[in-house]
């Protein structure tokens, strides 16, 4: 018996996602001093709450 693969069309692709933030991520914070990472990430990290 033979088997047959199928693909599936996933509908959330997290890996890509998560290149795609890391991605703009490091664009907004390239030019910004360790002080102000830190209040970029503080301030990210409150939105989500």
């Amino acid at each position: 018996m033979m088997k047959t693969e199928t693909k599936v069309k996933k509908k959330f692709d997290a890996v890509e996602f998560m290149r795609l933030r890391r991605e703009q991520i490091s664009k907004d914070i390239e030019k910004m001093t360790p002080k102000e990472e830190i209040e970029y990430f503080k301030k990210k990290a409150s939105e989500l709450k």
